[in-house]
């Protein structure tokens, strides 16, 4: 199980790169990504789609591979399996046919966002991505906001205000830290509480980029923004 970059070439490790040099086939979430990817490092080799769609069969076609005796690497279209992609279910399925599953770590729009936004807590909930539908997305807000826990989500930059809207109604003065296009050429972290944020982004006339927006579970952390 490959991690990649999320964005910056240069933050795929020298392990991941010597991985999918040596392995006979690269099941992929989207292989033509991932042959991109693989081109930049000048490597060839035998591709297989692998996702969520199809995770099931594609898991039998892997396995029928290793049972050859051959090595598969297996990479999302970002970042680390299994975390808001693909990869749980080969992962089980792999391992319930006595095959060994190997982490390859490295990037993760979760962990990166956790690293400098600054917040206390011993506890940290990763949600991904919340449901689309408005009452929903709002109730579950609601549950984490009340856990007083950090917690991080993923959004699109089509529904982002939408969240942070809700995050501002919720609880407008928790403190929120919102990265956009991190390890790309215009990343940014934008920090203050829901209300600040909500709107400071509402005030600009396009809004591109992926978003992981970390929210504080500590009153205290209030103080420090």
């Amino acid at each position: 199980m490959v991690a990649t970059p999320i964005g910056n070439l240069e933050d795929l490790t020298l392990r991941a790169i010597a991985t999918l040099k040596k392995v006979s086939l690269v099941a992929a979430e989207d292989t033509r990504r991932t042959l991109a990817l693989l081109t930049h490092l000048g490597i060839r080799v035998t591709m297989l789609s692998c996702r969520a769609y199809n995770e099931d069969a594609a898991a039998a076609k892997i396995i029928a591979v290793l049972n050859e005796g051959k090595d598969v690497a297996y990479v999302s279209d970002a970042g680390s399996p299994a975390l808001s992609d693909p990869g749980a279910l080969l992962a089980h399925k792999t391992a319930a046919n006595g095959h060994l599953v190997v982490p390859v770590p490295g990037p993760s729009a979760f962990s990166t966002l956790v690293s400098v936004a600054g917040f206390s807590g011993k506890t940290i909930v990763f949600e991904g991505f919340l449901s689309p539908k408005s009452g929903r997305r709002r109730t579950r807000l609601k549950t984490l906001l009340d856990m007083e826990v950090v917690f991080v989500v993923y959004e699109s930059p089509f529904r982002i205000l939408k969240l942070l809207f809700d995050l501002a109604e919720l609880d407008s003065a928790r403190a929120v830290c919102a990265g956009r296009e991190m390890t790309k050429l215009h990343e940014e972290f934008i920090r203050g509480t829901a209300a600040e944020v909500f709107a400071l982004l509402s005030e600009r006339k396009d809004i591109r980029g992926e978003f992981a927006v970390c929210v504080s579970g500590n009153k205290a952390d209030e103080k420090k923004i």
